[in-house]
């Protein structure tokens, strides 16, 4: 309801004080005639305005129309309809104050006691695929609505406002009892602040993109709306909730908070972790891949063209902390697999059978559900939409957030520029591309080891880059020779040192991004062992 102050005509009788009123003014007019009757069962005066008084009078229900009230014509195209006296001071008057209600009766202004409104369909409209001129953005931002809206929720106390279709029954089964519960009340009007807020937030969001469109604005409004209570946090001890973000960018933006789950247990705090580490991860990889995740770490990750093929090569990487990890795959979960997944048993014994938290995939057949619903009750099956490149990273430290452009490079985007004398042949680049890509997505200091398009081992979290190596080493095992080895970050020593010990170790070729003081020691050391070495340009630190 966007709209301009209009001014008042004294001279007209503006309504009947002491009378029941509610005002309706609704752009979404679902369960409308079933609010507009109920309240006038009630014994309210409806008052309502364009479309919705059209809507409400085909349903059987008496109107009094908005300009009949205020004796002042809609205008400006719509842009002017409640914004008056003869509405606003019916809100915003105070029943305990008795100068206000002196006002009201001097003016011949009548009382509003419920207030249900909701706004243009700016989000909807800004979010669509075909989007929005920056004309058609501008008529869709509501005025009228948020000032009603406003004014009811400041009120509260003796005006309930309603946003939300969700709450009519409750509104109307609160009016039919007696008791004055100043708590529901309250709860009324925070909502319709915050759907304001959020409403206000996307004006922002847009306007700001159609100003200036830097990523990094200097007052940002992120809007987030409940999607689960979770049983507790990382911990026990500690209460949690997910919730998902509504800010237009995020709209068919992916992503695990949007996952649709067709089975299993509800989703923890750590499940959301996990399962987003492990889907961020496998929609990097091009070709058919699974990814195993243990602790937001990948610890097994292969691309095959045969994806059942893939899932075993992942576990193998390392079944022990495979198990009770979670799996995700970037194709279509169908019998076969599915039928594989629920079957296999473990590589460290040939007879226990694999034990998994979550599933995710973009899609899964009919029978490939069925399939993955009889290995658990607990296993829970998601099905997520790959995230959209581009997004702002948020990160929440204490007092503040931290922003960033999210990692989106893949191994597409860069240049492997080989630094020592020895040229990797073009499998072992392919190798060293793909360690580079799975690298990305482990806990810095970050070292991964592999081969033909697999994980062979993974050193992570560590403090110091060569315990790190030592890890993913002894994880490889013998595997390591001839495999490539991709660090996150550049080397800090080479002699005695990370470097040395990888080329003792066998690998054929190190990809690093490059950029220390000693990077010369690096190239020299990898010289003398005959092994490649290639630099990235480009860092991969994740904490």
């Amino acid at each position: 309801m966007a709209e301009t102050v209009a001014t008042p005509q004294s001279a007209h009788k503006l309504s009947t004080p002491g009378r029941k009123q509610a005002l309706i003014s609704l752009s979404d007019k679902t369960d409308l005639a079933k609010l507009g009757n109920g309240l006038q069962e009630l014994g309210y005066t409806i008052v309502s305005t364009g479309g919705t008084a059209s809507a409400l009078e085909g349903a059987g229900v008496s109107v009094t129309k908005v300009e009949e009230l205020t004796r002042f014509p809609e205008m400006l195209d719509g842009r002017v309809k409640t914004l008056h006296p003869g509405i606003h001071g019916g809100i915003l008057a105070r029943r305990d104050q008795e100068h206000h209600m002196e006002a009201l009766e001097k003016h011949e202004i009548g009382t509003f006691d419920v207030v249900v409104v909701n706004l243009y369909p700016f989000y909807a409209k800004a979010s669509s695929s075909s989007g929005i001129s920056f004309e058609d953005g501008i008529e869709n931002i509501d005025i009228g609505g948020p000032a009603m809206i406003r004014a009811a929720a400041k009120n509260h106390r003796d005006v309930l406002v309603v946003v939300d279709s969700e709450d009519y029954s409750n509104l109307l089964e609160f009016l039919r009892g007696d008791n004055d519960d100043q708590q529901f009340r309250r709860k009324l009007a925070w909502k319709a602040f915050q759907h304001v807020a959020s409403y206000d937030s996307a004006v922002s969001e847009w306007l700001w993109k159609q100003t200036v469109g830097d990523k990094f604005p200097p007052s940002l409004t992120v809007p987030l709306s409940l999607k689960d209570p979770l049983r507790y946090g990382e911990n026990p001890h500690q209460k949690a909730a997910v919730y998902v973000d509504k800010s237009l960018s995020e709209v068919n933006a992916g992503g695990i908070a949007t996952v649709i789950q067709h089975h299993g247990k509800e989703m923890s705090y750590n499940n959301y972790l996990d399962a987003d580490a492990a889907w961020n991860c496998v929609c990097d990889f091009n070709k058919p891949t699974c990814v195993v995740v243990k602790h937001t770490n990948p610890c097994g990750v292969a691309s095959r063209n045969d994806i059942i093929e893939a899932y075993r090569l992942a576990v193998k990487a390392d079944p022990v902390s495979a198990f009770g990890g979670i799996v995700a795959f970037n194709v279509e979960v169908d019998e076969a697999l599915a039928r594989d997944i629920r079957e296999f048993r473990s590589p460290t014994d040939g007879e226990t059978r694999m034990f998994y938290e979550i599933v995710v995939a973009p899609k899964y057949t009919e029978k490939g559900l069925e399939v993955l619903r009889g290995k658990s009750k607990t296993l829970r099956i998601l099905e997520a939409s790959k995230n959209n490149k581009g997004k702002l990273s948020l990160r929440q430290i204490g007092g503040g957030w931290l922003a960033q452009d999210s990692d989106d490079l893949t191994p597409e985007d860069i240049q492997f520029n080989v630094m020592s004398d020895k040229t990797p042949q073009e499998n072992e680049l392919t190798d060293a591309q793909f360690a580079w890509l799975c690298v990305k997505h482990v806990k810095s200091n970050a070292i991964v080891i592999a081969k033909d398009n697999c994980m062979l081992g993974m050193g992570s979290g560590q403090p110091n880059r060569r315990e790190s190596l030592r890890i993913a080493l002894r994880k490889a095992g013998d595997e390591v020779k001839g495999a490539a080895l991709a660090s996150d970050a550049f080397f800090p020593f080479a002699w005695n040192d990370a470097v040395e010990e990888a080329c003792q170790s066998g690998v054929s070729v190190i990809a690093e991004p490059g950029g220390s003081i000693r990077d010369k020691d690096a190239v020299e050391c990898c010289n003398k062992y005959g092994v490649s070495l290639v630099f990235t340009n480009v860092r991969h630190f994740r904490h």
